[in-house]
Order: C-alpha cells, then structure tokens, then sequence
C-alpha cells in the first residue's frame, strides 16, 4: 500500500514498516499510541528506581529506565504523557507520583523510527503496590542508591546484563535541572 511519499511494507498492533518514494530508505513508524514516556523516578529514601524484563528483539533481558506508551489504551488515545508517565511508574513499579515534569524529548534512534521518546521525572513517590507490570510483562523492580547507581550499574554490565542507554541520560538529570 502507498501514500504519496512512502509504501507500507507491512503493519503490526504498534508498529509499520515503511519504504520512503524515492530513496528506499526503510524505517519503522509508531502506531496506535500518541506519545512514549521514558521516567525517571528517585524515591524518599534517594533510592533510583530501574525496571528490568526480557526484551524478545535482543533475546535477553535488559535493565531500564521505567517507561511505556501514552493513548495506547482503548478511548484514551488523547492520554497526556504526565497521565501516562504516571500510570506506567504505578504498574511497573508500584510507585505513584505526587509530580511529573517534563524534561526533554527526542528520538531514540533516528536512522530506524519515527519515534520520540518524552523524559519526564517523577517525584513524591508513594508505595501502592508491588509493580511487575501487567499479564504480559515479567517486570523486575530495581531499587539502587543514588551514589551507588554508577557502581550497580557497572556490576551488572560486567555480569553480562544489558543496560538501556537511556538508564544514563536519566541518571543526568537526577541531579540536573534547566
């Protein structure tokens, strides 16, 4: 199927691949969802807060950053990310925040998706449930000293865990502000 500038190479539930006309470059659009929230969360204790699942494209499991897709859910495609920011932390997590503010947003990887992920920081964390995601998520929550997040981090890389890149531009803006 085309329209005007590029060909659907194929449609799934959340993404499509798609040809530029002409050129040919191929890339990856996001469907069915209007925005992706990348949170960054510090609890009371000054505790970061890491999720950690299996990823099926690289096969392993991945420590991260909690995050998640906004207008995904059926008659909230108009969810605001601070909605949703909010709502993934609490089913990831167990953690709901008292505050979401926006940071920055950007493309992940610009050479393969259309996407833009929003970072946001949530603060006033409050403990309501255990987290691990929903039915089709095995979420492990990670709970790491602020001052020992760099060292955790490092002991995990060298165990052979895989960290999101992301977990890092994160860890920058604990402590910074605009």
């Amino acid at each position: 199927m085309s329209s005007g500038d590029k060909t659907t190479l194929a449609e799934g539930r959340f993404v499509r691949l798609v040809k530029l006309d002409p050129g040919g470059w191929e890339y990856v659009e996001r469907v069915n969802a209007s925005g992706v929230v990348v949170i960054i969360a510090l609890t009371h204790e000054q505790r970061v807060v890491l999720v950690e699942q299996h990823r099926p494209p690289i096969g392993a499991r991945v420590i991260e950053l909690p995050a998640g897709l906004a207008g995904d859910v059926s008659g909230e495609e108009d969810e605001p990310l601070a909605r949703a920011a909010a709502r993934e932390l609490e089913e990831e997590t167990g953690y709901r925040p008292g505050s979401v503010t926006t940071l920055f947003a950007g493309p992940p990887s610009a050479g393969l998706s259309d996407e833009t992920v929003t970072f946001v920081r949530a603060r006033e964390l409050e403990r309501v449930g255990p987290g691990g995601g929903d039915e089709s998520e095995d979420i492990t929550v990670h709970e790491v000293a602020h001052d020992e997040v760099h060292a955790w981090l490092a002991e995990r890389s060298a165990a052979g865990a895989l960290i999101d890149p992301k977990v890092y531009a994160g860890l920058y803006w604990l402590t910074h502000d605009f």
